[in-house]
């Protein structure tokens, strides 16, 4: 989007963010102007010196400030800083909502369990992780209370930024994806692997791998050589005295389900992949499942879909906004393993079923991520909020 807006005339863009450098940095990349400003300290909320954020406006002289995503602080010193400039939020997930799904059906027992010496040592268990996103959570909500605008693009951030600011402009915009989902070649069930299964991540809770493998349990017998391949790092790894050390309760917490349902043939890690690497992994893919237990809506459905992937999604957040159930994508509940069972033997099985959801998928996400129409939609809230 950053390009488009750049390249699209009539509007000078710059993009200032924070880094772990001791110096603030200025330089121009394809016509957009970046400011890189110094952390004052580790942490999340307003750990950057507002002085910094005063010279780029000076500099800069922005008409609009658009602060893109309400999950840190970084912004808040800006606002703190020059608090008349006129300021467009934008929404990605909303983690004042997130924290109350952080644990995605997970026990209390199964937390206390798993806790390893890394969760310890950095006092950082599950409840840590829910009690982080709830304390970020207070930082969102401010965001959303100064703002001039809010932009989003699903009924359910609609419906969560008017409950924080009933007074608040809503403006619609959906999200441009990056290139190399454009200009791909599309899904095929002839040239996937059969019955593998593609999660874009699954590094804590939310993300539902856990409920993944408990179906993956269910259908195996019927489907000896399911296989699910996971993008990121393998939480699960435990070779060597340093993984254990550095594994965290949740990774532990996986390593035991897979060796309980006997999945250690069937669950493949692919480490952290880039653009093509993550189009290879859906295309490889005869299913594609977002299993969040809370989703605004996520990019990764999109980009499957706009591949043609067949996919499977849970009925939370924003997902139905964003597709058609049984048309489009199919939808379950996070918690009802059961159900994604039967959703992801019935794709296996049925061949018209995954080629209309791939169809009618790719065209959906045509649509919603046409980038052309997003830049015009973006522009025209930026002109009214100015």
């Amino acid at each position: 989007m950053a390009t488009d807006l750049a390249q699209s005339g009539k509007l000078t863009l710059a993009v200032a963010t924070v880094y772990s450098g001791k110096e603030a940095k200025s330089f121009v990349v394809n016509d957009i102007q970046y400011y890189l400003l110094p952390q004052k300290a580790k942490g999340r909320n307003r750990n950057h010196k507002e002085s910094d954020w005063k010279k780029v406006v000076d500099e800069f002289g922005p008409d609009i400030v658009h602060i893109h995503g309400t999950e840190f602080g970084h912004g808040m010193a800006l606002m703190d800083a020059c608090p008349n400039l006129k300021y467009v939020v934008s929404i990605q997930g909303l983690v004042s909502v997130c924290h109350r799904y952080f644990l995605a059906g997970m026990r209390t027992w199964d937390v206390l369990r798993n806790i390893t010496f890394r969760d310890i040592i950095r006092w950082n268990t599950l409840f840590h992780g829910k009690h982080d996103f709830y304390k970020r959570g207070l930082v969102e909500k401010e965001y959303i209370r100064r703002a001039t605008a809010v932009i989003g693009r699903t009924d359910w951030d609609r419906a969560h930024a008017l409950a924080i600011n009933p007074k608040v402009a809503y403006h619609f915009c959906n999200e441009s994806l990056r290139n190399e989902f454009y200009t791909s070649e599309k899904w095929s069930l002839d040239k996937c692997r059969r019955h593998s299964i593609f999660l874009s991540q699954a590094g804590y809770p939310i993300k539902g791998l856990h409920q993944v493998l408990k179906a993956v349990a269910l259908i195996k017998d019927d489907y000896p050589d399911i296989l699910v391949e996971v993008a990121g790092h393998d939480i699960t790894k435990a070779v060597t005295l340093k993984d254990r050390l550095k594994r965290s309760g949740y990774g532990r917490y996986i390593g035991r389900m897979i060796k309980h349902y006997g999945l250690e043939k069937h669950i493949r890690f692919l480490g952290p992949l880039q653009a093509e690497e993550m189009k290879n992994a859906y295309l490889r893919a005869h299913v594609f499942i977002c299993p969040s237990s809370i989703e605004n809506s996520p990019n990764s459905l999109g980009e499957a879909q706009i591949l043609g992937v067949p996919c499977i999604a849970t009925y939370s957040g924003g997902i139905p906004s964003m597709v058609q159930d049984g048309v489009s994508a199919v939808l379950y509940r996070f918690d009802e393993p059961e159900m994604l069972t039967s959703n992801v033997s019935q794709l296996f099985k049925s061949r018209d079923s995954v080629i209309a959801l791939s169809k009618n998928g790719e065209n959906e996400a045509q649509q919603r991520h046409d980038r052309g129409v997003n830049l015009n939609a973006l522009r025209a809230t930026y002109a009214k909020v100015c």
